[in-house]
């Protein structure tokens, strides 16, 4: 069974009453079949009706959920003959960011993904998906190879935001940031960024500044976490769930203010209940989204970015 939120417990507690119904079936061998589907459909109905409606707040905590797919998820299903690509090449290895080369559906691709991992073990070993200077280095040196061998970026954002560590302060931090950003401002090839969890302040834009940023329906982007907004504005984290509300951080209030692109839809209940689905419908549009740069010459890739990103709050 899945790890349910706690604005989910209607459901938790009417799937709990039907996997108890299901154990009595194999067990005691009463027919109990049109209690289950009449539970099943009562807890499918409450479901949608909670997802319907969630608040910034409660989107928050989907993007969150630990059981949602992560970047090594949506690579292992998307793209073939990955090779792994790891090390800055100045001072070391950064597992929080994952790259490589591969094919995406007959293309020769570069992949850039933040994985905060799925357990204590792999989530320590990424850092939670928080990277250190070292890890925007690698991206940078992924996408000056992806430029230099004409293959479209593809990158996977899923962070809390960038380590805020001494050491990673003392490595500089801020100006690995904007050497990420820069490159990818710089790149020749088209890029496509996915936001398929959380997209948080520096440490997501670092690798998003993309041709094409689309998000999944229930991920989130912003500026700083909503924990990190109440801190600042009220003095009180607990006022997250307004911080949430006013940032304007989901993918619906996003592409009505043209930050974003596109979203994709989730599966009922989000991404982690169905993520076969979840990402194979990820990839139809990462798949259009590069289609769309087929004819365009380096300069004009380059020019539809920068405007891209000139245009945002001009019309507001």
């Amino acid at each position: 069974m899945p790890s349910y939120l706690e604005f989910e417990k209607s459901v938790a507690d009417l799937e709990g009453k039907v996997q108890e119904l299901r154990t009595m079936n194999r067990d005691d061998d009463v027919d109990v079949g049109d209690e289950i589907a009449r539970l099943e459909t009562k807890a499918n109905q409450a479901l949608a009706d909670i997802y319907a409606k969630l608040t910034p707040w409660q989107k928050t905590l989907v993007a969150r959920h630990p059981d949602r797919p992560h970047a090594a998820d949506y690579i292992d299903q998307l793209v073939e003959d990955f090779t792994p690509m790891a090390g800055d090449r100045k001072y070391s290895e950064d597992s929080a960011i994952v790259t490589g080369i591969g094919r995406f559906r007959g293309r020769r691709v570069a992949v850039i993904g933040q994985e905060k991992g799925h357990d204590t073990q792999s989530r320590l070993k990424h850092n939670f998906g928080m990277a250190r200077p070292e890890g925007y280095r690698k991206a940078v040196r992924i996408m000056e190879l992806a430029d230099r061998f004409d293959m479209p970026v593809v990158t996977f954002v899923d962070t809390a935001g960038a380590y805020p560590g001494i050491g990673a302060e003392e490595r500089g931090q801020a100006e690995a940031i904007a050497r990420s950003t820069d490159a990818c401002l710089r790149l020749g090839v088209p890029n496509v960024a996915m936001i398929i969890g959380e997209g948080g302040s520096g440490g997501a834009i670092a690798i998003a500044t993309a041709n094409r940023v689309i998000m999944m329906e229930h991920a989130i982007y912003s500026v700083i976490s909503p924990e990190g907004a109440a801190s600042i504005l009220w003095r009180d984290s607990a006022r997250a769930q307004d911080a949430a509300t006013s940032m304007k951080i989901t993918a619906q209030d996003l592409v009505k203010l043209s930050v974003i692109d596109a979203i994709v839809p989730e599966p009922m209940g989000g991404a982690h209940r169905a993520p076969d689905i979840a990402i194979r419908d990820a990839g139809n549009k990462l798949e259009s989204a590069l289609a769309e740069f087929d004819s365009m010459s380096h300069d004009e890739i380059r020019q539809h970015r920068h405007e891209k990103f000139l245009a945002i709050g001009r019309n507001l």
